[in-house]
This record gives C-alpha cells, structure tokens and sequence, in this order.
C-alpha cells in the first residue's frame, strides 16, 4: 500500500535544513508506527510537489533514509519503507501522574534555593543584552571549528572518539594544555598534576567534594561568584565571607582557622579587581603560615588586554598549596563545557576518582575538536580577535556610562568583559531589572554575589560580551533614565 502524500506535513517550526527535515519528518513517522514496514513511499517528485521544493531535496533525503536502513530502493518500483526500520518499543502510553513521594522534603531543596542571577532564556531577542557570559557569534571562527570537529570524528580519531578514558585524558589535549596554555600563567605542570572537567564548575564542584564537608571552612570573597555558595551550602562547610577592596582579597583580613581559600586573582568575580604581586605573595605567605590551601579561579586570565598579565598564583607557589582551575567555556563558547585543574598529584588522583563517580570524563570528540582548534593555531587567532573587539566594547561603554552619569564600583584595570556599578542607595536593581526588560534592555541584579546575610540591594552588572557595540551608548541611556526615573 503506497502513502499518500498529503500524509507528510512539514512542522513549520522545524529547525534545519529542508533536507534534514525531510528525514526527521520521515523517520519520526517510523518510530511512531504511523508507517510500516513494506509501505511505499510517495516519489520524490511527487513529495517535491506536495512541498514545493526542489525534486533533488527529496532524493537526497532519501538517499540518507536509505544509508541508515529507514527506506529502501527497488529497482524502478520506488522507495518502501524498510523491514529492517528501527521500531520504537510499543509501549501503552500513560498519563502524567502526581508526585507520590515528597521529593521536597527528601531533598530538602538543597541544591534549588540558593540564589542565580536571573536571566531570561530568550536574552538573544532582547535588543540591549548586556548579559556576562555570552559568546557573540560574529566573532567566533565557525568555519575552523567545524573542520577540526569533522577531523576529530575521522577514522584516524575513532578511539579518541569511542573509549572509555576513565582513568586518563585527550593526550593531544592534554600536551597542549601543559606546553602553551598554562607556560602563559607561568605554570609549569607534568601532565599528572592535570585534570579535564566539564567547565569550570564542574572543576570547583570537585575541589569542594575533595577538600570540604562538615565541620571545615572556607573563606569566600564579598561580593563573589555566586555560583560557589551554591557548592558549600549542601556540604555543611561553614563559608565565611571575607569583604573585598580595591585590589581583590585582603590576606590581613582572613580568619584564623579556616581550611580554603577561593579567590579570582586575576579579574575578582564581579567587582574585576585585580590582585597585585604583592598581596599574591602575601596570600601564598598566609598559606604557608595557617595551613590552608588556595583556590584559585582564574576563570578570565585571556581577556587582559589593556595590562599585561599577572602571573597566576598557582605559578608563585613553591609549596604546593594551590589548585588552579581554569577553563576554556568563557574563552570560546560557553556551551563547550570543558575546563581543567591543575593540582598535587595527590589532589589530582582524588579528583580523578570524583570525577569518575560523577561523570566519568568529559566527550571525547569534544576534548579531540578542541585540541585541535588550538594546536592549528584558531584558538589564539579567536583570542586575539576576541580582546580586540572587547577592548572597542569596553571603550564605547566607558564613554557611555560617563556620558550618562552611572557609578562604576569596580574598574577593572586589566580588561574583561563586563563592568561592576552601583545605582544610588534607593534602586532595587532587581526590581530595576524587570522594568528594563520591557525596554528591551537586561542587566544583572548584584544582590546573588553578596553574602544573604547582608546583601545589598543597589549593585548590577554590565556585560558587554554579546553586545553589538553600535547599541551600547542607546543601552547605557535607558539604564540610565530608568535610574533616574526612580524605577526600582
């Protein structure tokens, strides 16, 4: 029995290609049981028709229905649907029931009710998007990305692809990690003080599994990244906030006692302070002096363009104190998902074996895409094209925010990508926020970065990583005239 072809619908919000459509269209049909096995499918002219698209649109949808045992050809009789079709299970379906258990009480909201900057999942559709994180597609190298993802799923990468690497990881990444990526923090590293992880998140989730838990401390910077407390809270470490200043973390300002200390030494979450050397030697001092180890989060060191950079921390110490987490997301695409620590071996081996609990190691294909994008030199060309257009931003919005009268409350001297201000003592920047989305404006409220036990309500930031630069000056005068306004 032949399917006719008004039995095809194209779903108009479909994404991809028309080719890909086609097939996606067919096959669902497939695994639906809509189609069975032995039906004939409608000619290709005839489906081109019934579309309007072109005829060879069709035959090549085919062609990769029957490639993957979805169709097959006969002769000059046609396409059928094949006997051999992946079928899925015939399962009765069943409504959505009620929660029997009480998953609230079991979890006790845990991991739910700390506070996230707020941003809407849409933010691509908002005009002024000043927004931290996000990568700004006109800048990133698409076309390299691409080869080098096809030639990491070649023949020759197929192992790099398919194992298992619970126990090791990517070795050309790996090799260019401990060659050219941290020899530019001045870090040098064997590759058993190196571990890859999901971002780094995932790399600071690790540390806090490994080094904290009830009954140990840890000092946090105020106001600081706000994802961190969220890592400390379901442990039963005590975190205990140590205020910033101008120049990040105050060694002198550390309570005795404590266990870790997390900083972002070279851009300070989200103040963008910078750690100068001397306080650097004086935190590695205090170390040494109270037995505690470091973290350090040095999660933006490639977006110093107007200073030279800092050596980082982990390459002044001499006695083995400091776990560096780094990552690759913020620099190249936030959605890659893939970081790195760089430790003792001794910490190293017990990262290793959380990880592998947790997730085992991050995708192969995705260690192998990478390790190519930077051995063939893109990745340093998309830095480079990346600190240039950031510098541009970063003088356009400084301009702006002078123009208009706003309050910087951390100017970071050595770049970034976003600007930390203060609005007058009135604003309730989240309040301030939501009146500004209507105008298509976003920014982030600041009170998530501070201790809840004393967050004020009046600090925001401005991202200008995914922003075009022609509207910055337009973004910065809404903001502006809303603050003025008295919204918030």
């Amino acid at each position: 029995m032949s399917i006719p072809s008004e039995a095809f619908i194209l779903p108009p919000e479909a994404r991809g290609t028309l080719q890909q459509r086609i097939r996606q269209m067919v096959s669902e049909g497939i695994l639906s049981g809509r189609f069975r096995p032995g039906q004939k499918m409608p000619s290709s002219r005839g489906l081109a028709a019934q579309f309007g698209i072109s005829r060879i649109t069709v035959t090549l949808a085919y062609a990769e229905l029957v490639s993957a045992d979805y169709l097959m050809a006969k002769g000059r009789s046609g396409y059928f649907i094949s006997e051999n079709a992946p079928r899925a299970p015939e399962l009765p379906a069943r409504s959505v029931r009620a929660e029997g258990a009480d998953f609230a009480r079991l979890s006790g909201g845990r991991f739910s009710d700390f506070a996230t900057v707020p941003r809407p999942l849409d933010w691509e559709n908002y005009a002024y998007p000043f927004i931290y994180g996000q990568a700004d597609g006109s800048l990133f190298d698409h076309q390299n990305w691409r080869l080098c993802a096809l030639r990491a799923l070649g023949r020759k990468d197929f192992a790099a692809l398919t194992s298992d690497m619970y126990d090791r990881d990517d070795p050309l990444l790996i090799e260019y990690l401990l060659r050219s990526i941290l020899p530019r923090r001045g870090i040098a590293a064997r590759e058993d003080e190196v571990l890859l992880t999901m971002g780094a998140q995932n790399a600071l989730w690790i540390t806090v599994a490994a080094l904290l838990g009830p009954g140990r401390r840890a000092v946090v910077e105020n106001p600081g990244y706000s994802g961190l407390r969220g890592l400390l809270e379901p442990t039963g470490t005590e975190a205990v906030s140590v205020d910033v200043d101008a120049d990040g973390l105050p060694p002198d300002r550390l309570p005795k006692g404590v266990d870790v200390v997390y900083t972002t030494a070279s851009h300070q979450c989200p103040t963008n302070a910078t750690m100068p050397l001397e306080r650097r030697l004086a935190l590695l001092e205090a170390a040494g002096r109270e037995g505690f180890v470091i973290v350090e989060d040095d999660y933006e060191f490639e977006m110093s363009f107007l200073k030279p950079v800092s050596p980082a921390l982990k390459s002044l110490d001499t006695e083995g104190r400091v776990v560096y987490a780094g990552s690759f997301s913020k620099s190249v695409f936030p959605g890659m998902r893939l970081g790195y620590l760089v430790g003792p071996p001794s910490f190293i081996r017990e990262a290793r074996a959380l990880r592998l609990m947790m997730l085992r190691h991050p995708p192969g294909h995705i260690q192998r895409t990478v390790a190519y994008f930077l051995s063939l030199g893109h990745y340093d060309a998309l830095i480079n094209r990346m600190r240039n257009a950031y510098r541009r931003r970063r003088q356009s919005m400084d301009e702006a925010i002078r123009e208009q009268g706003l309050t910087v409350a951390g100017q970071g001297g050595f770049g970034g990508s976003s600007f930390w201000m203060k609005a007058p003592e009135m604003v309730d920047t989240e309040v301030l926020a939501v009146r500004l989305r209507e105008e298509g404006v976003l920014i982030e409220p600041g009170r998530a970065f501070f201790d809840p036990a004393a967050a004020p309500r009046n600090f925001y930031r401005l991202g200008y990583s995914s922003i075009s630069p022609a509207k910055i000056p337009e973004g910065i005068s809404r903001i502006a005239r809303a603050i003025r306004l008295g919204h918030g």
